[in-house]
Parts: C-alpha cells; structure tokens; sequence
C-alpha cells in the first residue's frame, strides 16, 4: 500500500512527509535531487514492523524551499520538527548521500534522539577543496541547463555496467529529479559546500553505525570513504556497483537493513 503523503508547516514552509507502521521509527531521508519516492520499495515491507517516516528534505519534493541556502543544519531541525509533531522522540536514522549528511547533521544537534544510523553511499568528512570548486560549477551549470545538467548529473550516480542495464529505472530517476526545483538544487548544493566535517560521530557515537558504500560509486571515492571509519566500530558493507544501492544493490540493501535493524 503506497503511504499517504501528509503536510506540516515549519517557519511558513510546507513540508511533505509519509508515516508509516507502528513500533520503532524508522527516518528515511533521501539524497540530492531526489524526493521520498526514492523509498517506495523499502517503505511497504518495513513498516510491517517498523514505524516508517520519509521527508522531502527543504526544496525537494513536495517540500518548498525556506531560503537560497539550506544547510545540513536547516535540513536536520526541519526532520526533527516533523518527529516533534508527531510525537517521536528517538529514531534509527538512514541517509542516502545528502541525506546522510543531513542524518550527522541532525547526530550532532539532537544525539540522545538517535538509536542507530545508517549511512549509505555518504561520507561524514566535509567538501575537499575541489568538490567545493565543482559545486560552484555545479550552481552555475544547473543555471544554464536545468534540464541537461539534472539529466546528467542522475545517469553519473550508476556505475557504467547499470547504465545500459538499468534504462528504465535511470528514466523514472531523471523524471522524479526533474520535479526538484532550480532554487532548492542551489540551495542544496550550496548547503553541501558549506557542510561541517563530522568524523568524530563516527568514532564516539554511543549508538550502532552502519557505512554502505559501493565499489564504483563515481560521487565518493571508495578508500577515503573506508578510511574514515578506520579505528571505530562502525559497520561497513560494501556493494559492487554504484553511487544508487537502493536501486543497483535492492535485495542486498534489504537484507542489510533488516540486519541492522535486528541489532538497534
């Protein structure tokens, strides 16, 4: 059954948001350009047993953008804003890219409300100074061709196998990121620039951390990704293909998940 989408109002912004089940809440907060749709699959089977909860983080979605920069910060009082109006004080957290980072964000400023996280195809550690270069890039390529750079920017997220394989699936990805609105993939981008380093939660985290990351993710750069949690207890799985594991990797991210879970 496809959850109803609900609507709340944080600082004069509509907020789109899904919930789901009953028992442990689950948050599952999506990536860059994408929306909450990106959870269709995992939401139906999870929230047999879980409390499922999915945003459209600030100008994605059906969310409106509250500014010409959202930083990880924004994003994370917003969700946590959403779980205060529905009564929901201590969450498993799982952040797909941007989301992840939304996910530390939110760690850092509200860590007695998390039980577990996971972060998938994410990093904890800031922009090195050339991502921060391509983000501007990014701002300025996205002014000039929406479209084209939108399209673009979602067929890179595969690995180059699931290019040709994945036809169909890549499609419904490019349409559902072509409803992201110029002023909220700026915002984001700019919000993701500016973004603290946040490796320390990954070392002292009272709670279980899961890393996913796959082999030929063309986003993160596999060693530093692994490097990061060098030293700490966090969890790492590895799946061989790219940048989109919820897609590339399904059945496997499943099974990973379910597995998490059972230790939160």
């Amino acid at each position: 059954m496809k959850p109803e989408t609900k609507t709340t109002v944080y600082k004069n912004t509509k907020i789109s948001y899904t919930d789901q089940g009953k028992g442990t809440a689950l948050v599952l907060l999506h990536g860059f350009l994408e929306n909450q749709t990106m959870w269709s699959a995992f939401v139906p089977e999870f929230s047999k047993k879980y409390r499922v909860v999915t945003v459209d983080l600030l100008g994605h979605g059906a969310t409106e953008s509250l500014g010409y920069v959202h930083s990880m910060e924004d994003q994370a009082d917003m969700v946590h804003a959403v779980l205060h109006d529905l009564k929901i004080r201590k969450v498993v957290l799982v952040g797909h890219s941007m989301g992840g980072y939304v996910a530390l964000a939110f760690a850092e400023l509200y860590a007695d409300s998390i039980k577990g996280m996971v972060l998938l195809n994410s990093t904890s550690r800031a922009d090195s100074d050339e991502r921060k270069i391509n983000r501007d890039r990014a701002i300025v390529a996205v002014k000039q061709n929406y479209t084209a750079f939108v399209r673009m920017s979602i067929a890179n997220l595969f690995s180059e196998d699931n290019r040709e394989k994945l036809v169909n699936e890549i499609e419904l990805v490019k349409l559902e990121a072509l409803k992201t609105p110029l002023q909220g993939i700026v915002a984001a981008l700019e919000g993701m620039k500016i973004r603290k380093d946040r490796e320390v939660i990954l070392h002292f985290a009272s709670y279980p951390i899961q890393l996913i990351l796959g082999k030929k993710d063309g986003v993160l750069v596999y060693e530093d990704s692994v490097d990061q949690i060098k030293g700490t207890n966090v969890n790492l799985t590895t799946f061989a293909d790219g940048h989109m594991s919820h897609i590339e990797n399904e059945a496997e991210l499943f099974k990973v998940l379910f597995e998490f879970l059972k230790k939160v």
